[in-house]
């Protein structure tokens, strides 16, 4: 019987010293969060993933009763932000907005000084952004079906424009090009709105566009959309077919936001923070809000984000080689 006592006294000896022993943000996991927490968005205010962020974490304050931060570090297409964020202690105090450049930028650019799935853990996704495939009213065809017919009856004659040359609008024209055998070439602009601007003067037939470019034109009846590159149709969008309902079968291209973490920080910090973040982008009034800005609410689970973005990777490195896209 002493001995068994021993036993016990000498397990919890031994339990409360390794306890000691580690961070002092570990032993606070279940108190979290204690104190502010940093969301860090690696693009410039008014965006679309620092205004998914701010709708998001607004409302994480009040339930934590906790304030939380949006820390735009912009710079690199969104580089300098993720390389502040894997350096940050990993108490559960710093996550990041990542976006689909993320996914991107791994092969577009080399010696990354960070590792976006080896130093990150995911939380979960926030929110997407759908990319409408527009035409100029000139151009005689009504779905995709007839643009690919049209594209292959008269190679290299078609054009499109993006916002930048390896961007999500930019690979969405290479993902169609790829998967209807056509060529259309692609005209890079410095942004959105110069890219449409020479939609609309004729000097490119069609175009790639983020929501918010492309819905003041639809309304205006200055392009004609063929289709959205959604998996499902957009509810920001719901008279518009999918571009796979339409003629190319499996096309998926859309922009997106989630929530990722530096490694290492507590699973039970991730598990509560996805919980709450899901809490609220499940909210009617918080899903109204994002998607008058453009955002389509998006939630899930770590697990989900995490086979998303190396979906994301994947898909984006084939596209990116097949097409032979480099940066200046």
């Amino acid at each position: 019987m002493i001995n068994l006592q021993r036993r016990r006294a000498s397990a919890a000896l031994g339990a409360a010293c390794a306890a000691a022993l580690l961070p002092a943000w570990a032993r606070a996991a279940s108190a979290w969060p204690a104190r502010a927490v940093n969301f860090i968005v690696p693009f410039p205010p008014g965006g679309p993933v620092d205004t998914t962020a701010r709708f998001t974490t607004q409302p994480l304050g009040q339930i934590w009763s906790q304030p939380t931060m949006v820390d735009n570090r912009s710079g690199a297409g969104g580089i300098v932000g993720a390389q502040y964020a894997a350096k940050a202690e990993p108490d559960g105090y710093s996550f990041l907005f990542a976006s689909i450049h993320h996914a991107v930028l791994p092969s577009l650019r080399e010696n990354l000084s960070y590792d976006i799935v080896k130093d990150f853990e995911s939380v979960g996704m926030a929110a997407v952004f759908p990319i409408v495939l527009v035409v100029h009213p000139s151009l005689p065809v009504n779905n995709i079906a007839e643009l690919i017919a049209h594209a292959k009856a008269r190679p290299g004659t078609l054009s499109f424009s993006s916002s930048g040359t390896g961007g999500g609008t930019h690979l969405a024209g290479e993902l169609f090009n790829s998967m209807a055998g056509v060529k259309i070439q692609h005209v890079p602009y410095r942004g959105s709105a110069p890219a449409m601007q020479d939609l609309l003067g004729g000097q490119v037939q069609m175009m790639f566009a983020d929501g918010p470019s492309a819905v003041p034109q639809l309304k205006a009846g200055k392009v004609r959309a063929l289709g959205v590159g959604n998996p499902r149709r957009s509810s920001l969008f719901p008279e518009i077919p999918t571009i796979a309902e339409s003629g190319l079968p499996g096309y998926e291209a859309y922009s997106w936001t989630g929530v990722i973490a530096p490694r290492g920080v507590p699973k039970d910090v991730i598990a509560k923070l996805n919980q709450d973040m899901v809490k609220v982008l499940s909210n009617p009034d918080t899903a109204k809000t994002m998607l008058a800005a453009g955002a389509e609410p998006k939630p899930g689970t770590p697990a989900e984000f995490g086979d998303f973005l190396n979906g994301e990777i994947a898909k984006w490195r084939d596209v990116i080689r097949k097409a032979n896209i480099k940066l200046d």
